[in-house]
This record gives C-alpha cells, sequence and structure tokens, in this order.
C-alpha cells in the first residue's frame, strides 16, 4: 500500500481523488487567474480537491521559436497571485537544481519533468527544499525504475514523494501500459495519472501532437487500475493554447469527465 503524501488539507493516497490541473504554460497573469477560478469552481462541484498546475517556463518545446512561458520571476509572481487569490496549493516545473530553492518559496509541489527523472543533481536539489517532489516517469524509464530516482529525493531526508505516469515511447508515439501504476505503486509513494500527455504523438510538425479524444479512456483506465491522482492540463480554448494544443482537455468537459473517474476511483477504494 502506497503511503498518504499531503499538501495543506489535499492527500494523495487518502480517501478522495486529487486532481493536478491547470494549463501548460503560464500565458498571462489574468489568463492564469481566470483558469485558476474556472477550474477550482468545477473541481469544488464534483467534490475533487485541487492542485492549480501551469509553468513558467517550457524548456523542453520541440521548436526553438515555440512559445515557453514569462521569466521565472513573473512566472513565480503570477502563481503567488493564484494561491493568495484562488486558494489553491500551486504545482510547476523546475528544470535546474539552482531554480529549486527559489520555485520553493512559492509552489507547493515542485515538479521533475520527464525528460529530466534521472538527472541526479536536480532530483537532489529538489528533495532538499522538503516540499513535495513529483517525479514525472520519463517515456523511455521502465516502471520499475522509477523506484531509483524517488530514492534519490529520499536520501535528502524527504519523503514527500509522488511519481507520476505519463505513457512509454514505442517507436514514434506514445502507449499507455496501466500495469505501470501497480508497479511503480510498489515503491510504495501515491501515483498520480497524466493523461493529457500521455495522448501526445509524433508528426513532422514542429509543434508536439496527440489524440484529443483518447483523454478519457486513458483517465478511466488509469484510475481503475489503482491511481491515486489524475493528472489533466486543462484550457478553455485548447485550440489556441500556446502549448500543447492539441492535448488539453476543454475546460467545458472537465466536470462531466471528473464525475466519472471519480465514480471509477470510489467503486475501486470502496
Amino acid at each position: 500500500m502506497s503511503k498518504t503524501i499531503k499538501i495543506g488539507n489535499i492527500e494523495f493516497g487518502g480517501g478522495l481523488l486529487p486532481l493536478i490541473a491547470g494549463p501548460c504554460v503560464i500565458e498571462s497573469r489574468e489568463h492564469s487567474l481566470r483558469m485558476a477560478e474556472a477550474i477550482k469552481s468545477v473541481a469544488d462541484s464534483v467534490d475533487v480537491p485541487l492542485i492549480f498546475k501551469s509553468s513558467f517556463d517550457k524548456a523542453n518545446r520541440t521548436a526553438s521559436d515555440s512559445f515557453r512561458g514569462p521569466n521565472m520571476d513573473e512566472g513565480l509572481s503570477i502563481l503567488s497571485d493564484v494561491k493568495k487569490e484562488a486558494g489553491l496549493p500551486v504545482i510547476t516545473d523546475v528544470h535546474l537544481p539552482d531554480q529549486c530553492n527559489e520555485v520553493a518559496e512559492v509552489a507547493d509541489i515542485l515538479q521533475i519533468p520527464a525528460f529530466l527523472c534521472r538527472q541526479t543533481d536536480l532530483l537532489l536539489a529538489a528533495g532538499k527544499t522538503g516540499k513535495t517532489i513529483n517525479i514525472k516517469k520519463g517515456q523511455f524509464v521502465a516502471p520499475g525504475k522509477m523506484t531509483f530516482a524517488a530514492e534519490k529525493v529520499a536520501s535528502t531526508g524527504n519523503n514527500n514523494i509522488l511519481l507520476t505516469e505519463r505513457g512509454t515511447s514505442f517507436g514514434y508515439d506514445l502507449v499507455s501500459d496501466m500495469t505501470a501504476i501497480p508497479t511503480m505503486k510498489s515503491s510504495g509513494y501515491p501515483v498520480v495519472f497524466d493523461a493529457t500527455h500521455s495522448c501526445q504523438s509524433s508528426g513532422a510538425s514542429g509543434t508536439t501532437e496527440g489524440h484529443r479524444e483518447m483523454i478519457p479512456v486513458l483517465a478511466k483506465s488509469a484510475i481503475a487500475a489503482g491511481a491515486d491522482g489524475l493528472f489533466m492540463e486543462v484550457h478553455d480554448k485548447p485550440e489556441s493554447a500556446k502549448s500543447d494544443a492539441s492535448t488539453q482537455w476543454p475546460l467545458d468537459k472537465l466536470e462531466e469527465l471528473l464525475i466519472v473517474v471519480k465514480r471509477i476511483f470510489e467503486l475501486v477504494n470502496s
């Protein structure tokens, strides 16, 4: 059984299904605040605990001219406003060891991007902040190997760790093996499923493509497989989103999906 990880009054591995959701990248202060309030309203209506997610820097964009987000100072200022005005805990990515302490002054959870899940110095620096660390499984990493990523963080004395499954590279696309969830849970840490990045696919263009219509299928399957939390990038106008436009879930369809996955979660954990 996974341990319970608490972020304020939100528990991963407890009796409720936490949701990590928000736009892929911070597009503006106004948009972030509006999205935080809108997603919170939906989550509250379904009685799902919410952690707001958005990145101040998308350092792994496909093309060099892709929008990466505001700088760290502006991004953290916006996330701080989200915490104050929407009353939500926040999670954001860190890419470099020297970002961790400054980000930890604002973020409740530091997220290690999938491509960086084996970067020892980054994992150690994040762990030393004492904040909860969400390690996204690399597309190239076997689920059982994520134990070693968690051990790097735990070696700092910080056991507040979440692991996130987000698909595995198969040829040039991603597939989701739901046996990864119980395998990763055997580490003793709660496992979150990223239902939106898991739908990404490659293409000839300079932007990531994907299959948005498959997000509900994967989300429901992952919760049935025992996932402790759900991660979704959500946008009010996905087609015009500045990052991951093809795989962000529409805000106006969020409530319907949460109702279903919550029912599955309750059945699995009854």
